[in-house]
């Protein structure tokens, strides 16, 4: 399903917009941090959405600069947006984490290193959230509706991600045990040669 779909279907059903519009409503509502939506794929959703009979062009306006071209929503286009909406609603949308496919193959690397990494990590998520909190303040006096509990969903998401990552640091000493060298040696297959190509055979 796409969120740009949906952004540009949503916008619309408030009434006709021109292209700038939508965009200008995308930047203000700082939709690239909590959505999948490119500020630059609007014109892009919006001609195509022409094209499927989804929205249509109503008017071109020209008052002292460009002209912009406005928009309105089909019946087909409001059908559309509902049903879209009221499935994102129910549906439940967990992109794994590349993360965890690369921890999977990170026990050759020290301790030291895999801290360094996951440390980065956390601290971008740390400065991600105090980000987002400002914006929240900012915003508070214009929230309406349900709209707080957007920002809270951000939030309580950006916290639980800081949480795991904190609690990754503190068992790496247990989790990937080291050698002397600082790197983790791998056990030898079973039943395989030893040093000399003796295998475990004695020495008389």
């Amino acid at each position: 399903m796409s969120d740009v779909r949906v952004f540009v279907l949503g916008a619309l059903v408030r009434g006709p917009m021109h292209g700038h519009q939508i965009r200008r409503q995308a930047q203000l509502d700082r939709t690239e941090l909590w959505t999948d939506i490119k500020v630059g794929s609007l014109y892009a959703a919006l001609h195509r959405l022409v094209a499927e009979g989804a929205i249509e062009v109503v008017r071109t306006e020209k008052a002292g600069g460009p002209a912009r071209t406005v928009y309105a929503l089909t019946a087909a286009g409001r059908e559309e947006f509902i049903a879209l909406r009221d499935r994102m609603l129910r549906e439940v949308r967990l992109r794994p984490d590349p993360v965890d496919l690369a921890l999977h193959y990170a026990e050759d690397l020290t301790e030291e290193d895999l801290r360094a990494m996951i440390g980065h990590r956390r601290d971008a998520l740390t400065a991600r959230l105090t980000a987002w909190r400002h914006q929240r303040e900012q915003a508070e006096p214009y929230l309406r509706g349900l709209e707080p509990m957007t920002f809270d969903h951000t939030t309580a998401r950006l916290r639980a991600e800081i949480a795991w990552h904190e609690s990754l640091l503190e068992q790496l000493p247990h989790l990937l045990p080291l050698s002397e060298r600082g790197s983790r040696t791998p056990a030898p297959p079973t039943g395989a040669a030893g040093p000399t190509g003796g295998g475990t055979h004695r020495a008389s």
